[in-house]
C-alpha cells in the first residue's frame, strides 16, 4: 500500500529538478528509414534502369524528342518518393507509445500530462484503457491486470500484484491502481521496441498484388525480347560488320529503343498509386484518417461488417435516466452507495456518471473491488454514520441471479434499449482479491441504475446501405442480450440475440454465426474467435470499435476501422480511423474502394494491351528483319493520347461496380487477345507500305493505323459512354488529327502524311482492327472477362 508520502507524489521542485537532469520520457529513435534508401528503391528499379539506358542511348545518339517517354518515368519516381517520404514521416512519430497523455499525482492533485513530460519516480494514476508510458512498479493495485499484447504477443491479461512490474506500451485491461515509474525515455521497454513497430505490416491488396505479379512477368519475358530485338536490329541493317559503316547504327538504335519503350507499361504503377492517393486525399477530406492506402481498397471487398454497439451504432454517451428500487433497502443508503461508487477517482466511464448524480460526505470507502469485464461487478465496503455495509454494482443477470422478480423487471427495461445496473447491499462478506466471481453470495436488491445512451442517427440509413451491397452486418457487444436486440430491431436488423457468455467452446459460437448476426455478452476473445472462424469460411472481414478490449479482433481482421475515440492500443492496430467518430462515413470509403479496385482493373487493361502489342511488334519485326514501324517518339504519341491522359481521367471516374475476384486473370484474359489484335493491326498495315513509300511515310500510315485500334480499346473500356466519355474519345481523336495537320507538332512527331492511297490504308486497317476489338469485347462481356457496370 502507498505510505501518505508517495501517495502525494512528486512536487513541483522535484519535477523540475528531474527535467533538469534529464530523466523526462523523451524517446530518441532512428528514423525508421533513411532518405537514401527511399531514393535508391525509387529510383533504381528494373523498368527505371532500362527506360533510363533507353533514354541515355536517345540523347547521345539520337534525337532528343525521341526522348519524350522518358517523363512518365520522372513523375512516377517523384510520386513514389514524396508517398513514401510522408509514410516515413508518419512512422517516425508513431512510437509504440502513441497515448495522447497520462494521468500522474503530483503535489497531492491528479493531472493529465503528456508523456515527454512524465519524469523518473512519478506516481502513474492507472484505469482501464490507460497506457503505460514509461517502466514502472506497482504501488497499489485494486485488481489491476494489463494487456501486454502489442509486447509480447500475448493477448491473455496478466494480472498485477503489488511490486509488479509494468513495461511501457502495455495497456490496463482492468482494475486500476497506482505505479511509479522506474525508467523513462531510452531506457524504457517500449523505447528498445519502437523500431519494431515501425514496419510497415502491409494489408492484402488485390490490387497490389496484380500489379506486382504483372511486373515479375514482364521482368521474365523483358530480358529475352529485348535481347532478340537487338539481334533482329543489327541484322536488319547489315550485321555487325555494316553496323557501324554509315547512319544505319543510328537507325538499329533507335528502333530498339521503340521496340522497348512500346513493351514498358511505365504509367501502369503510377496511375494505381494515384488512384489510391486522390481515395486517401478524398477520405481524409471527410474525416476518415487511411492509415495506409490499400486499406481503401480492402473494404471494397468486405463482405462482413462487425460492429460493436456502444460508441458506433449508439453515440456511447451515456446518460443517468434515473434509478428504481427493487427491494426493502432504504432507497436513500443505496444512493449513497452510488455516491461513494462514483467517488472513485480511478473508476471507469460508469463511475464518472454516478459521480454527477449522486453526492454523499457520510460515506467512508474501507475497500473496493474494481469492475471486472470477467465477473462483471464491482464492489466495495463503506462505513456510513459508524455503521459498515458491503455493497455490488453490476450486470442485473450476475448481481439478481438469485432474485427473479427484480431480474425480470431488469429484462424488461433493457427490451427498450436502455442499459441497467443493479445495486445490492451484500448479506455475506465480499470476495477478497479481483476478478473473483459473485458465485452463491447472499445480496438484497436495492436500486436499479437507468441508463440511456442513443443511436446514431446516421446508423439505420448505414446499415441499410450494407445490406444493398451485399455486406453482412454482425453486432458484438459486451452488453445485456435484451439491450442490443433492442438496439439491433430500431435499426431493422432481423434474428434474435444470442448470449455468447452461454457458448462454451469455438463451435458453440460457430453454429451461433450461421444462425444469427446479433451477440450480447461477447468477451474480447470471443470477438478475436469470430473474426478468425468468419475468415475460415472465406469472408473478408472488416472489424469496427473503440475500446482496448477491441484491439486483438481489428488487428487480426481483414481491415481494422477504430473509431476517432478509440484508445491508443485500437487506434495503433487499425488501417482506417473514423476521426469525427461517424459511422455513416463508411460508405464513402465503400465507394472510393470500389471505385479504385474498378477502374485500375479497367486502365489495366488499357496499359497491358500496349505492352502485348508492343513485344509482338518488336519480336515480329526482329524475327522478318523489318526496320520498326515506329520512331519511340510516335509510339510515346500513341501511348500518351489513347492510354496515358484518358487513363488519368478513368482512375479518378466514379464507378459503383461491386467487387468480384479475380481482377489479375481477367486482366489477363482481356488484354492478350486485344494486345494481339492490336499488334497485328500494325503488322497488316506496315507490311506491304515499307518497302513501297519511304520508310518515314510508312511509320506515319502505320502510327495511323495503330491510333484507330487503340482509340476502340479505349472506347469499348470507357462504356457505357456518359456525356463526358464522349467528350474524352472526341477530344483525345481531335487531339491525333491536330497533331498530324499542324505543322510544328507533325514535324516533332515526325507524321508525314497525305490525303493519298496510303493514308486511306492505314485507316481502312486501323477501322477493321476495331472491329476485330469490338466483336472480341462482346464475346468478352459475355464471359464475364470485362465490365462496364458504373
Amino acid at each position: 500500500m502507498l505510505d501518505a508520502r508517495t501517495r502525494e507524489g512528486l512536487s513541483a521542485a522535484e519535477v523540475a529538478e528531474r527535467r533538469a537532469e534529464g530523466r523526462v520520457n523523451l524517446q530518441r529513435q532512428p528514423g525508421s528509414r533513411s532518405i537514401s534508401d527511399i531514393l535508391r528503391e525509387n529510383i533504381f528499379t528494373l523498368f527505371n534502369g532500362i527506360l533510363t539506358g533507353c533514354f541515355i542511348a536517345v540523347v547521345l545518339l539520337g534525337d532528343l524528342r525521341d526522348g519524350f517517354f522518358y517523363g512518365v518515368v520522372v513523375v512516377n519516381a517523384l510520386i513514389g518518393i514524396v508517398q513514401e517520404v510522408r509514410a516515413k514521416r508518419v512512422l517516425d512519430r508513431a512510437a509504440l507509445l502513441a497515448a495522447p497523455e497520462s494521468r500522474v499525482r503530483r503535489d497531492g492533485a491528479v493531472v493529465a500530462i503528456a508523456l515527454e513530460d512524465v519524469v523518473l519516480d512519478d506516481l502513474l494514476v492507472l484505469r482501464p484503457g490507460d497506457q503505460i508510458p514509461a517502466d514502472a512498479v506497482v504501488a497499489e493495485s485494486t485488481g489491476l491486470s494489463l494487456d501486454e499484447s502489442l509486447l509480447t504477443g500475448e493477448s491473455e491479461p496478466v494480472f498485477k500484484d503489488e511490486g509488479a512490474q509494468l513495461l511501457s506500451g502495455s495497456h490496463v485491461a482492468s482494475g486500476t491502481g497506482y505505479a511509479v515509474v522506474t525508467a523513462v525515455g531510452a531506457d524504457s521497454y517500449a523505447s528498445k521496441l519502437t523500431s519494431e513497430i515501425r514496419r510497415h505490416s502491409l494489408v492484402h491488396s488485390e490490387l497490389r498484388d496484380a500489379t506486382n505479379r504483372i511486373l515479375v512477368y514482364l521482368s521474365w519475358i523483358l530480358g529475352p525480347v529485348i535481347l532478340v530485338t537487338i539481334i533482329g536490329r543489327v541484322l536488319t541493317y547489315g550485321g555487325f560488320d555494316q553496323l557501324f559503316t554509315d547512319e544505319r547504327w543510328r537507325r538499329a538504335l533507335l528502333d530498339a529503343v521503340a521496340a522497348v519503350v512500346g513493351m514498358i507499361p511505365e504509367g501502369l504503377v503510377l496511375l494505381t498509386s494515384l488512384a489510391f492517393g486522390v481515395a486517401a486525399i478524398q477520405l481524409a477530406a471527410r474525416k476518415v484518417l487511411v492509415q495506409e492506402l490499400a486499406a481503401v481498397e480492402v473494404l471494397a471487398r468486405v463482405d462482413v461488417l462487425c460492429l460493436d454497439k456502444t460508441g458506433t451504432l449508439t453515440s456511447g454517451e451515456l446518460v443517468l435516466e434515473g434509478t428504481e428500487p427493487i427491494g426493502e433497502v432504504p432507497a436513500e443508503l443505496g444512493e449513497i452507495a452510488l455516491a461513494a461508487f462514483g467517488a472513485d477517482e480511478t473508476g471507469n466511464a460508469t463511475s464518472g456518471i454516478l459521480s454527477t448524480g449522486f453526492r454523499s460526505d457520510r460515506f467512508r470507502v474501507e475497500r473496493r473491488i474494481p469492475f471486472s469485464s470477467a465477473t462483471k461487478y464491482s464492489g466495495l465496503v463503506m462505513r456510513v454514520d459508524g455503521e459498515e455495509s458491503a455493497w455490488v454494482l453490476g450486470a442485473p443477470e450476475r448481481v439478481l441471479a438469485a432474485h427473479e422478480e427484480a431480474l425480470r423487471r431488469a429484462t424488461a427495461i433493457a427490451s427498450t434499449g436502455r442499459r441497467t445496473l443493479a445495486l445490492a447491499r451484500a448479506i455475506d462478506p465480499l470476495p477478497h482479491g479481483a476478478h473473483v466471481p459473485l458465485g452463491d453470495l447472499r445480496v438484497e436488491p436495492a436500486l436499479l441504475v437507468v441508463l440511456g445512451e442513443t443511436l446514431r442517427p446516421e446508423a439505420p440509413e448505414t446499415l441499410g446501405y450494407f445490406g444493398e451491397q451485399a455486406v453482412r452486418v454482425v453486432v458484438m457487444s459486451g452488453d445485456n442480450p435484451v439491450t442490443v436486440e433492442a438496439i439491433a430491431r430500431a435499426l431493422n436488423m432481423e434474428g434474435e440475440a444470442v448470449d455468447a457468455s452461454a457458448l462454451q467452446t469455438d463451435d458453440d459460437l460457430a453454429a451461433a454465426l450461421e444462425r444469427s448476426s446479433i451477440f450480447g455478452r461477447v468477451s474480447p476473445e470471443q470477438k478475436r474467435t469470430a473474426v478468425g472462424l468468419l475468415q475460415q469460411q472465406g469472408r473478408t472481414v472488416a472489424m469496427t470499435g473503440d475500446g482496448v478490449n477491441d484491439a486483438m479482433a481489428i488487428k487480426d481482421a481483414n481491415l481494422g476501422i477504430a473509431m476517432g475515440t478509440a484508445t491508443a492500443a485500437t487506434k495503433a492496430v487499425s488501417r482506417l480511423v473514423l476521426l469525427d467518430n461517424r459511422f455513416d462515413r463508411l460508405p464513402d470509403v465503400l465507394a472510393s474502394g470500389r471505385r479504385v479496385i474498378a477502374n485500375v482493373e479497367r486502365v489495366s487493361n488499357i496499359f497491358l494491351a500496349k505492352t502485348v502489342y508492343g513485344i509482338l511488334l518488336a519480336l515480329f519485326s526482329a524475327v522478318v528483319l523489318w526496320p520498326f514501324p515506329f520512331l519511340p517518339r510516335q509510339l510515346t504519341l500513341v501511348s500518351t493520347l489513347a492510354i496515358g491522359i484518358p487513363s488519368f481521367f478513368l482512375a479518378l471516374a466514379p464507378n459503383k461496380r461491386i467487387y468480384t475476384p479475380g481482377v489479375l486473370p481477367r486482366i489477363l484474359r482481356y488484354s492478350i487477345p486485344t494486345g494481339i489484335i492490336a499488334g497485328l493491326t500494325a503488322v497488316v498495315a506496315y507490311a506491304p507500305l515499307h518497302r513501297a513509300i519511304p520508310l518515314h511515310e510508312a511509320r506515319s500510315v502505320t502510327t495511323v493505323a495503330l491510333f484507330c485500334v487503340s482509340l476502340w480499346i479505349l472506347c469499348v473500356l470507357t462504356r457505357p459512354l456518359t456525356t463526358w466519355r464522349w467528350f474524352l474519345l472526341g477530344g483525345v481523336a481531335a487531339a491525333f488529327v491536330l497533331v498530324c495537320v499542324i505543322p510544328a507538332t507533325a514535324s516533332f512527331f515526325e507524321m508525314h502524311l497525305s490525303l493519298d492511297t496510303a493514308l486511306l490504308w492505314g485507316i481502312a486497317v486501323g477501322a477493321v482492327g476495331a472491329a476485330g476489338i469490338e466483336l472480341f469485347y462482346r464475346f468478352a462481356r459475355r464471359r464475364g472477362l470485362v465490365f462496364d457496370r458504373v
